[in-house]
């Protein structure tokens, strides 16, 4: 079995949410008769989890959260994903 390391920074006010992308990195997104399709190689699936991550931390605040589009991450003609901490 491979170990994975994962570098996940802290939140902090001055940075806010910090995107931390693997190279390399693919995701695409749909919505398919009501649902929601991620479709990411393995560099999307780590940068994916890392952001993930990053939100889980206890530092990071309620609310914080990333939007995910065409124009900064996902592949042409993806929707829009917004992941939000509660």
């Amino acid at each position: 079995m491979k170990e994975l390391t994962l570098n996940i920074p802290h939140y902090s006010t001055k940075h806010g949410a910090v995107s931390n992308w693997e190279d390399g990195f693919v995701i695409k997104s749909d919505v398919v008769k009501d649902q929601i399709i991620i479709a990411a190689n393995q560099a999307g699936l780590i940068s994916l989890a890392k952001h993930l991550l990053f939100l889980a931390q206890d530092e990071t605040p309620l609310d914080c959260h990333y939007h995910l589009d065409e124009h900064n991450s996902l592949e042409i003609g993806s929707k829009e994903i917004i992941i939000c901490k509660i």
